[in-house]
């Protein structure tokens, strides 16, 4: 889902206080207070939030909230439909950009794509069990984790012994 003007941590303590789960890739970074120099926790991407619930929930949320937190879709070019993210898909992913590691890479979903890679699994590690596709970004092998069409998110360097391949199934 996109919500504007980085309202992001808005709608999340709204959910949270709904039980609703949803997740924001998150990072720390450094900002200037009083001349102090305070590493925060901020969005990684911002207007971006993952909602785990039902269309009619969602949509629910859309009309209580359509003044003070404009919420919108993220729409599948194809299809014209809401994206949709399969669970497993969503696991890797949090995996991965759950991490606040200063490593990890956000990329868009068309910049990775350009290169070609094998699905691996990662088998150890605070990764492990994680699936996606090992590339080199940015001179590293990494492995990315894609979530069609919205983002990607890539590893920080994985040692080669800690990767096997996967056969596509």
């Amino acid at each position: 889902m996109r919500i504007t003007y980085s309202r992001e941590l808005a709608l999340k303590e709204f959910l949270d206080r709904n039980n609703i789960e949803n997740f924001i890739p998150m990072r720390y970074e450094y900002v200037m207070r009083r001349e102090q120099r305070i590493r925060k926790l901020v969005p990684a991407i911002h207007n971006l939030i993952f909602i785990r619930a039902t269309r009619k929930k969602i949509d629910e949320i859309k009309e209580e909230n359509a003044i003070l937190l404009p919420l919108r879709y993220i729409m599948d070019r194809e299809t014209r439909q809401p994206i949709v993210i399969p669970e497993v898909q969503m696991r890797h992913f949090i995996a991965i950009a759950g991490s606040y590691d200063q490593q990890v890479i956000y990329l868009p979903p068309t910049e990775y794509s350009m290169q070609k890679g094998d699905r691996v699994r990662i088998t150890g590690g605070v990764f492990e069990g994680v699936e996606g596709v090992f590339v080199r970004v940015k001179g590293d092998r990494r492995v990315v984790v894609s979530i069609q069409g919205v983002m990607a998110v890539a590893t920080t360097f994985i040692h080669p012994s800690l990767i096997v391949p996967i056969s596509e199934e």
